[in-house]
């Protein structure tokens, strides 16, 4: 069928018109749509305004132009697939007066759930938090924090992800790779801006955990292959320099960044002597760790031993570890090892994701924990929300898996920085510099462990940008975790902070 249109009912909130669009012509039985969408209409109440939107949920066809060699006609090879889900406010508005912001999660592997259904859109999943967490079955609501009210939304699932997945004959390996990642979501953000006639809005990317690596890239590729300069770029749970992460031997900056995480933790678990608001704890932590624990980590052998005891004695303190236990660690304590024995005396480890959340191992008496406790949180309530989601509200319907965060991505290729770290920092830096207007946001959760707040700070500080562009970077601190917005009271601040950088960067204010 082509633009035939069907009556269905397609969820809460939504009249029942439903259009399927499966490209410019009429095609046979064994041929393939070009593209297959399905387009909802819907209601939301935010803030006492009735807000009226258009839902477009479907796959794009990604296509590489092919050279016709002599007497072959020339065209388009198709190569993937890609779902997405476009959110577009109805009404009469011009293109440069309404922003459509472009978001994607991480992994790598991930879809774009988390922020689609935790965050930005218009429906939200219904989980609790750490400590009150709802069972199955789940829900949804509406969710009152969308960021539909200052922008048109654009989710997409990279390749591999979601429902996106290659055409046949192609290899999914060739999208499993930092470069290729990059080209494909930013020819996806070309084609789509172009079919939606959106070259003269304000835009913006969100991307959240590797999502914000790929942001940084994609600031480079967009602006360098397509020449599409970006408004703002939002960084939630930011990784640009993956050095900061990487607990090797010899390598000692990520025990520095780290530390004040675990302070944060051992606060938030009553592990510390006394009472003290939790941003006395964090100043202490960062202090401490930029500092004296900095120092001791530089000095190694030249350290004397009673210097070592004083730093183990204060890292104990700060951390809610046994001094002992910080001597046996020579002073570098890995994550796995912190969110072990944080609360083996209770047999309970602390998520990585979001260290507010315990799980239990089988073996109390391990070295690490068996898996993220606040990983397992999340997983069932967002799977089984967006299953539902984009079937009986979003009327797309396929009997393929829903890939909510996959390992058939991997091995994931690095080859661009072979024998070194992944560092997206100075791509960052240089797309700031050649575009003077680009404004970026990076929100953190202080007791997010997988990207700490620290080590974002440490890589923001090294940039390399020029002062006079300074003021184009703002930072946001949540204490919740990676997911910051599972924390009721975190969602309702990032919701400000998010318009209010949207405006700014928008020129609106």
């Amino acid at each position: 069928m082509s633009d035939e249109q069907q009556e269905r009912t397609a969820g809460q909130g939504a009249e029942v018109k439903v259009r399927v669009k499966t490209g410019e012509r009429e095609r046979g039985e064994d041929e393939k749509p070009r593209d297959e969408v399905r387009v909802t209409r819907h209601r939301i109440t935010v803030g006492g305004r009735e807000l009226a939107y258009t839902v477009t949920a479907g796959t794009l066809l990604l296509a590489e132009e092919k050279h016709a060699k002599e007497g072959e006609s020339e065209g388009f090879k198709p190569r993937a697939r890609v779902f997405f889900v476009a959110y577009a406010l109805d009404g009469e508005h011009g293109p440069r007066e309404r922003p459509v912001t472009f978001s994607f999660n991480g992994g790598p592997g991930s879809s774009s759930v988390w922020l689609h259904l935790g965050l930005l859109g218009p429906r939200r999943v219904v989980m609790g938090d750490a400590g009150a967490l709802t069972g199955p079955p789940y829900d949804l609501t509406d969710n009152e924090f969308t960021l539909l009210t200052h922008s048109d939304l654009v989710f997409i699932d990279p390749v591999s992800t979601g429902y996106s997945r290659v055409e046949e004959g192609e290899k999914p390996g060739d999208f499993h790779g930092f470069q290729k990642d990059i080209e494909s979501v930013g020819d996806f953000i070309r084609l789509w801006t172009s079919r939606a006639g959106r070259w003269l809005s304000p835009k913006f990317l969100i991307g959240e955990s590797y999502g914000t690596t790929r942001a940084a890239g994609l600031s480079g590729y967009l602006q360098e292959r397509h020449g599409m300069f970006l408004n703002g770029i939002m960084l939630v749970s930011a990784i640009l320099d993956f050095s900061t992460v990487d607990f090797t031997p010899g390598h000692d900056l990520p025990y520095i960044v780290h530390l004040p995480t675990a302070a944060a933790t051992a606060w938030y678990h009553g592990k510390l002597a006394g009472e003290r608001p939790l941003e006395d704890v964090l100043r202490e932590a960062e202090a401490f760790a930029d500092g004296d624990y900095a120092r001791a980590l530089h000095a190694g052998a030249r350290l004397s031993g009673e210097e070592r005891q004083q730093v183990a004695g204060r890292y104990a303190a700060l951390t809610g570890l046994d001094v002992a236990f910080v001597l046996r660690n020579d002073l570098r304590v890995t994550l796995a090892r912190f969110g072990k024995e944080l609360l083996r005396e209770e047999g309970r480890t602390v998520g990585r994701l979001d260290s507010r959340f315990t799980g239990l191992d089988r073996d109390s008496g391990g070295e690490s924990y068996e898996s993220d406790p606040s990983l397992s949180a999340i997983l069932g309530p967002y799977s089984a929300a967006m299953n539902h989601y984009v079937r009986a509200e979003l009327g797309f319907e396929s009997d393929l898996p829903y890939e909510i965060l996959t390992g058939r991505v991997r091995p994931w290729s690095y080859q661009e920085f072979e024998n070194r770290h992944v560092r997206v920092s100075d791509t960052l830096r240089k797309a700031m510099h050649q575009n003077g207007h680009l404004k970026v946001l990076v929100a953190s959760g202080y007791f997010d462990f997988a990207t700490p707040y620290h080590a974002a700070r440490h890589t923001l500080d090294h940039l390399g940008l020029d002062p006079s562009l300074r003021g184009n970077l703002r930072e946001t601190f949540y204490e919740a975790g990676h997911m910051m917005y599972v924390h009721r009271p975190s969602l309702e601040r990032q919701y400000a902070d998010l318009t209010a950088f949207v405006e700014w960067a928008a020129g609106w204010g």
